[in-house]
């Protein structure tokens, strides 16, 4: 079997801040491979944002350090790179795609000046076609119309939606191969939401991309991801693919947010209780004081293991009721691994 484009084993990510030390991201681990998604799900302050920014390092520091863990990309440990070879990987390998499209423009500049900037800093393109052209054709390629008369428009020109599809192409300048999408539809309208998805899709079946696609919406995972990791407090809570998440969701947490998704009678303050004080995080499980499950093995010592759900590979709940002994996976209260929304 190939390695995968990018591993990321045990990441530990901290803010040292006066009120103490943020356990933000903490033992956290995935793998991304070519042509694959993998989606970061979970409410606002998991820490997903944070674990998409470790791994380029865009953290504010301070306050934020990773102290542990390593992030492979094509062989070489990130978390070992200097800045000046971060700053290689940055853009011309790994791109990222932020929420808010207003924030990732310069509104005194054009577009196709922004994104020409990418081309010619990163050195990449084809140096026998006039950058120009190559910008024209990357806003033909994520769908702006009439893309050879609006590269010289500002960004107050564009629709929300527009803006979101030339930073899609900016990211695309560099030819990278991973694409970090934090959120990126999440200000979009659901007919927008649903055509940036598809242009995802069909961008990274052209360039064979890894992405790695953050957001706290289950039904937009539903759409694109292949594998899933849902993350609560800085810790992962289950994993597996996306198959596996729909069809059987595994740990109280995962069917909670379940429970969210438009025609399940709910919405995300559903969830009664709020995330932990990850400065002090609780004992066990994080999610015990919100788990109508939780029973005192949840609430003692550390946070549970990822086990192997239904003796498989691919999926994993860290869970108490999923260790080596427990192979039904009975949930305490009597419900069973496979009592979730099918």
């Amino acid at each position: 079997m190939s390695e995968p484009l990018l591993s990321v084993s045990d990441l530990e990510t901290q803010f040292h801040t006066d009120a103490g030390t943020v356990f933000a991201v903490d033992g956290v681990s995935f793998d991304v491979d070519h042509g694959e998604t993998v989606a970061i799900v979970g409410e606002s302050g998991s820490g997903k944002t944070v674990t998409s920014e470790s791994i380029t390092s865009i953290l504010d520091t301070p306050p934020g350090e990773i102290v542990g863990g390593t992030i492979t990309f094509d062989g070489m440990d990130l978390t070992t790179l200097s800045e000046t070879a971060l700053q290689d990987v940055r853009g011309k390998r790994i791109s990222h795609i932020f929420q808010n499209p207003q924030n990732g423009l310069n509104p005194v500049y054009t577009v196709g000046r922004q994104i020409g900037e990418a081309i010619r800093i990163h050195d990449h393109g084809d140096p026998e076609v006039p950058v120009q052209r190559q910008v024209v054709d990357l806003l033909d390629k994520t769908g702006i119309p009439e893309a050879s008369a609006r590269v010289d428009d500002y960004p107050h020109e564009f629709s929300g939606g527009m803006k979101q599809r030339v930073l899609i192409a900016m990211a695309l300048a560099c030819d990278p191969d991973l694409l970090i999408a934090d959120e990126p539809t999440t200000a979009l309208d659901v007919t927008i939401q649903g055509q940036i998805l598809r242009l995802l899709e069909d961008l990274q079946a052209e360039h064979d991309m890894g992405i790695i696609f953050v957001t706290h919406d289950l039904g937009v995972v539903s759409e694109i991801a292949d594998r899933v990791v849902v993350m609560y407090a800085g810790k992962v809570m289950e994993t597996g693919t996306v198959e596996d998440i729909f069809r059987n969701p595994s740990h109280p947490y995962t069917r909670a947010l379940m429970d969210c998704l438009p025609g399940r009678g709910g919405s995300m303050d559903r969830i009664e209780g709020s995330l932990p004080d990850v400065t002090d995080p609780p004992a066990g499980c994080r999610f015990s004081p919100r788990c109508e499950h939780a029973t005192e093995a949840c609430r003692s010592g550390d946070q549970p293991p990822l086990w192997g759900v239904d003796n498989g590979d691919t999926h994993e709940a860290s869970c108490v009721y999923y260790d080596a002994e427990h192979d039904e996976g009975e949930l305490a209260g009597g419900e069973g691994a496979t009592g979730g929304h099918q």
